[in-house]
């Protein structure tokens, strides 16, 4: 990630769930404007989708996903993506399209000039 870091505090965390979230049946994402010039991207998993090598396997693909497109995002933005159950078998374009339409509709995206 070039231009972003990771959010690692349970405050900026908890400050984020309780903004408006956009979900769809893999992926909950969680948006809202910081003061930095860069975005900050926190990836939740929970224990309930699986042992530790699945929760890591989903954790890098969401993160790759975030990296692939990381150019497509607006800089100045806490972002948190909470992953769901069919998130773990889901094929890896699903995931990147669900990412991408779930940020298109927080308005994370910069405008696409044709």
């Amino acid at each position: 990630m070039k231009f972003s870091t990771s959010l690692k505090l349970n405050h900026v965390f908890r400050r984020l769930y309780h903004t408006s979230a956009f979900a769809d049946g893999y992926l909950v994402l969680y948006a809202r404007k910081n003061r930095t010039g860069g975005n900050r991207i926190g990836v939740t998993v929970s224990k309930k989708l699986g042992k530790a090598h699945v929760r890591n396997r989903v954790r890098r693909r969401l993160r790759e996903v975030y990296r692939l497109h990381e150019a497509r995002f607006q800089p100045g933005w806490d972002i948190v993506v909470v992953a769901r159950s069919r998130c773990v078998d889901a094929p890896f374009s699903r995931l990147v399209s669900s990412y991408l339409t779930l940020a298109q509709k927080a308005g994370v995206l910069r405008e696409e000039t044709p």
